[in-house]
């Protein structure tokens, strides 16, 4: 690790100024009411103006708000790794591998639904550490078994090679995806868990993401009714589960919620937990777990604002952002009404 001292009080100045200059419920309303074209120019007057001046003589439409909010996102996250120094740049650069495993989880998901190498490259944020030119090794590959050869390489490849297997009985990409999540959540945790102190708090961000991780997860499978050992699916690091409860857990979705519902997420994930009872409709669940996440992490950057805490906070309130955008976007472009792309955006 690095031996220059960390520079919170300088990064979360920075983080809190750019935090400020998010798209806000007002700025959504504007969207929602706007055709293609109009989004792109909101965009460009705003701090998306760089890339969409940039990327407007070549791409039009959702491609041109696509690629502009990839390319946006990317350089966000690359000036918090240039303003940041010592273990404030450790802590930040492991977290931002959260979109190597995204790259991968895309790439496989492009061969899986035999989208276009234009297709999936679209869909692709450079903002880990994978090279663009392994990335696109793995888009040219003949197939998913190829494209795991090459990620066997990676941090990612122990798990996902003993995930083949299950893709390959099962037909499901699921396996594949929730190994290469559980090597990024469980690695990420293994170093987190070192930190003493104030950066305790740095434990519980990652402890909270885990928990509301495996919650999807075990949804999921208690809603597919495939016959999946749930265990196997399950992330080491949080607080919520323990590997040997879930399988009776899932068994009884009943019990999975009353247990979410008594636990230590009550007051953060009482909405998700309303919002699943009342809808089955899982991605509801999805958006007020996504909604939970950035309470829970707002709430922890202010405990202790010195710390990575606001910063991982910072992070995760953009992704909210460029994939709220994304949504009125393609909801635009696939004639949804109003209500239902709003239905489908992610606010504190």
């Amino acid at each position: 690790m690095s031996s220059r001292s960390a520079n919170y009080e300088y990064v979360v100045s920075r983080v809190r100024h750019r935090r400020a200059s998010l798209f806000d419920e007002d700025d959504y309303r504007k969207l929602l009411g706007m055709g293609l074209g109009g989004i792109a120019r909101y965009m460009e007057e705003s701090p998306y103006q760089a890339e969409i001046n940039d990327l407007g003589a070549r791409y039009s439409g959702v491609q041109l708000i696509e690629y502009a909010l990839n390319q946006n996102l990317a350089r966000e996250f690359d000036d918090l790794l240039r303003f940041s120094e010592g273990r404030l740049y450790e802590f930040v650069a492991r977290y931002l591998r959260k979109f190597d495993a995204w790259n991968l989880k895309t790439v496989l998901r492009g061969h899986y639904s035999g989208a276009t190498d234009e297709e999936i490259r679209e869909n692709l944020i450079d903002a880990g550490e994978l090279d663009p030119e392994f990335l696109d090794e793995l888009i040219a590959a003949a197939d998913i078994e190829a494209a795991v050869e090459r990620i066997e390489d990676t941090m990612f490849g122990d798990n996902i090679e003993a995930a083949f297997e299950e893709y390959e009985d099962s037909g499901l990409l699921m396996p594949l995806e929730n190994a290469i999540d559980r090597a990024y959540y469980e690695g990420l945790f293994y170093e987190a868990k070192k930190e003493t102190g104030p950066m305790e708090l740095y434990q519980e961000f990652l402890q909270a993401e885990i928990d509301f991780r495996n919650v999807l997860n075990d949804l999921r499978i208690a809603r597919s009714g495939a016959d999946i050992d749930p265990a196997d699916y399950f992330i080491e690091g949080g607080r919520l589960f323990s590997r040997s409860e879930i399988g009776t857990l899932v068994s009884d979705p009943d019990q999975l919620i009353d247990h979410i519902r008594d636990s230590r997420y009550e007051d953060d994930l009482e909405s998700a937990i309303d919002a699943l009872q009342a809808d089955s409709d899982i991605s509801v669940f999805e958006r007020a777990i996504d909604e939970a996440l950035l309470s829970y992490s707002d709430r922890l950057s202010h405990v202790y604002p010195l710390s990575v805490c606001p910063v991982l906070a910072y992070i995760l309130a953009k992704e909210r952002e460029v994939d709220n955008i994304r949504a009125i976007a393609h909801g635009k472009e696939t004639g949804l009404s109003r209500a239902t792309i709003e239905s489908e955006l992610v606010m504190l």
